[in-house]
């Protein structure tokens, strides 16, 4: 029975570290806005049964305010992790403080009493981007990022698509907001602290 216990009480508190926020000073600590650039020829890629197109290449550089894992379902045999990303004003503590977020079936949201910034900076300067690791080490990072981790990765927006006529296709601009709005990035390069 104690031994039960102690399993418990490691899973849990893991859970809780996992979770819990990496603290980050007051001020934008990603200034730049993320790279992004048509590609008009480009090769398609296989993983996991499936054909990945690539549509522009793209570079952020950007601090993770919240991380979801996905254990079931298509989109999960490719993109395991889910990252809401903020730079700009969105990556400054002192405005994140003023927000609540939540994030959950492929989705992201954001509510506050009184915002800090106008919601066009929020909207502007923060996504949800589902990640599809190029490898098994790309895999591994994504899976240990945490709130608070900052975050530099290198890949492409992608379009996503099976035999059968499933599809799944990345959003071109950081401006839309609802379906369809999030980032799929096929994930080539990462840098996590």
């Amino acid at each position: 029975m104690k031994q039960y216990f102690f399993i418990c009480a490691a899973i849990v508190a893991f859970y809780f570290w996992a979770n819990s926020e990496i603290p980050r000073p007051a001020g934008v600590l990603a200034p730049e806005e993320p790279y992004q650039r048509e590609i008009y020829t480009s090769s398609i890629r296989k993983k996991n049964g499936y054909q990945i197109v690539p549509l522009a290449s793209f570079d952020i550089r950007a601090r993770v305010i919240l991380s979801e894992r996905y254990w079931f379902g298509r989109e999960a045999n490719l993109s395991p992790v889910d990252l809401i990303l903020g730079w700009g004003a969105m990556s400054d503590s002192a405005v994140l403080k003023e927000l609540n977020f939540s994030q959950g079936g492929r989705f992201y949201r954001w509510w506050a009493n009184t915002p800090p910034v106008p919601r066009e900076v929020i909207e502007t300067h923060s996504a949800n981007m589902h990640m599809i690791p190029a490898n098994a080490e790309i895999a591994r990072q994504l899976k240990s990022i945490r709130p608070g981790n900052m975050v530099h990765l290198k890949g492409f927006l992608v379009e996503v698509t099976s035999d059968e006529g499933w599809r799944w296709k990345s959003s071109l601009t950081r401006a839309d907001t609802g379906a369809g709005a999030c980032e799929l990035v096929l994930v080539e390069s990462l840098y996590v602290w």
